[in-house]
């Protein structure tokens, strides 16, 4: 794929999707290591169970990072101006996530020439978990 450019994305893109694997154990002990997030209650079922989960469930920003991946594997990160995201539903254990954005808006920003891109984080049962917005400068 060509990096795309002002000129070439047009509104109603859609950025290539992102399916990671389903969300494990392994990856949430792995993103914790990573991240510095040693909550419990995303690696302890006993914790999870305490606070009235039936299991343990991904940290929030693990999601966010899977459209982080999103919007770099389309444009280079030095191309990101904005990236904003909401929560709104936990990623449990077992779900396949498919991360999608799409181009609603082409802009000049702070003299660049920039599109906005709407972002889209659910399961494979079509539950949003989380919903975002990104701004990236275009040649």
């Amino acid at each position: 794929m060509n990096p795309p450019t002002f000129d070439s994305v047009q509104v109603g893109d859609a950025l290539p999707p992102l399916q990671p694997p389903p969300v494990d154990r392994t990856t949430l002990a792995l993103f914790a290591g990573a991240s510095g997030d040693h909550n419990p209650i995303h690696i302890d079922i006993d914790v999870a169970r305490r606070a009235g989960m039936p299991d343990v469930f991904a940290q929030g920003m693990l999601g966010m990072a899977w459209l982080g991946r999103l919007l770099t594997a389309w444009a280079p990160q030095s191309r990101l101006r904005r990236f904003d995201a909401r929560f709104q539903g936990i990623t449990h254990l077992g779900n396949a996530m498919r991360c999608s954005g799409t181009v609603v808006e082409k802009l000049e920003q702070a003299g660049e020439r920039c599109v906005r891109i709407e972002l889209l984080s659910a399961n494979q049962f079509g539950q949003t978990k989380i919903v975002g917005e990104a701004l990236v400068a275009l040649p």
